[in-house]
């Protein structure tokens, strides 16, 4: 099948900037990321989506294919560092790429839930945890302190990590003297050949555990709940993910902890509607108070404030309340309020408001 163009891929016009190309990325890569979208054709999106920032990402290889498309991407090494030009793709090794997943505090992924690689000592880096926390419409104006509680793998205080019996020690694996990998030479005609292949007897960990705990069963971790008091700065946006390092999942044989990655959700309010920094708010006047305006207190996030409505106010005219929105989230001061006026036209008038409207509609 014919390659789409990259471009199109991330949605966007060629000449696209640096800093374009890369919010394209994050925005699709988090939106096709095997570990949260289960549709059937996401792997293979992720992968195009993947292979589109790697070319346009780098100055020389994005110059070429802007000059000779799909043709000039063959010269530098027939693909992507990551596997997508054909070979299996680890969806749990995001090393090669953690800045481009870089959230607001904090840098480096690993892949929601994703169990990463284990290193040369058999150590193994815990698994990053996601979570989702509801937040009031307030608070995430304000900020707060929420405390959490979600299940992660902790170490075990009984083996204190080393899945042994208190009192007890794993010892050097004798089948492969602690290498966690066995050789063995073949003769064949055309000569010996030497192949290495993971020990069976420690399955490549380099030792044994005779006597494993009890509490842990010899995996060095158990499950727990953990209670996390968590900062919530002022002016969050919904949809805003923070990372927490090391409040993920505990590492097998002494690797590090996981993350932790707090998905955060607002909750509508009633009355008040939030675009960025901007609080937004509809109020209904009367005619006559339109026709001859007033000076009333308005409802803002910082409390009943005075907005005055000119005379002649038509209605759906919007009128701006400088500084009276949310805090910002990312620089100093406040968003500006803006107050949508509806006017009331009456349904039903008593006979005094009748003779009224009808003095009024007779005057030149």
């Amino acid at each position: 099948m014919e390659k789409r163009d990259y471009y199109e891929v991330l949605g966007l016009k060629k000449g696209a900037s640096k800093q374009e190309i890369k919010s394209a990325y994050r925005k699709l890569a988090k939106e096709f990321h095997p570990d949260r979208n289960k549709a059937q054709d996401a792997e293979a999106k992720f992968k195009e989506v993947q292979e589109a920032y790697e070319v346009l990402s780098d100055d020389q290889k994005k110059t070429a294919y802007d000059q000779y498309g799909h043709a000039a991407t063959q010269g530098f090494g027939g693909g992507s560092p990551y596997g997508y030009g054909g070979g299996t793709y680890d969806f749990n090794d995001f090393s090669g790429f953690g800045d481009i997943f870089e959230q607001f505090f904090g840098g480096g992924f690993s892949g929601f839930g994703g169990q990463p690689r284990r290193s040369d000592n058999g150590s193994r880096r815990g698994r990053d945890i996601e979570a989702t926390l509801k937040v009031d419409f307030m608070d995430a104006v304000f900020g707060t302190e929420k405390t959490i509680e979600y299940s992660r793998k902790t170490k075990c205080k009984e083996c204190n990590g080393t899945g042994a019996e208190k009192g007890t020690t794993p010892i050097t694996c004798p089948t492969c003297n602690g290498q966690g990998q066995v050789r063995r030479t073949q003769q064949t005609f055309l000569g010996n050949f030497q192949t290495v292949t993971t020990c069976p007897e420690c399955r490549g960990e380099g030792k044994i555990i005779k006597d494993k705990c009890t509490k842990c069963s010899g995996d060095g971790i158990i499950n727990e709940n953990t209670l996390f008091k968590v900062k919530i700065p002022q002016g969050i946006p919904d949809g805003v993910t923070l990372r927490f390092k090391d409040r993920g999942s505990a590492g097998l044989k002494g690797g590090p902890n996981g993350d932790l990655f707090l998905n955060i959700e607002v909750k509508p309010h009633d009355k008040f509607e939030r675009r960025g920094d901007d609080i937004y708010l509809e109020i209904e006047v009367s005619a006559p108070v339109a026709t001859l305006g007033v000076t009333t207190k308005i409802p803002t996030v910082h409390g009943d404030k005075e907005l005055k409505i000119p005379a002649g106010t038509q209605p759906e005219t919007v009128l701006k309340m400088t500084g009276l929105g949310a805090p910002k989230f990312r620089g100093k001061g406040n968003g500006d309020q803006y107050v949508k006026v509806e006017v009331v036209i009456p349904t039903k008038l008593t006979r005094e408001q009748g003779r009224l409207w009808e003095e009024l509609r007779t005057t030149k």
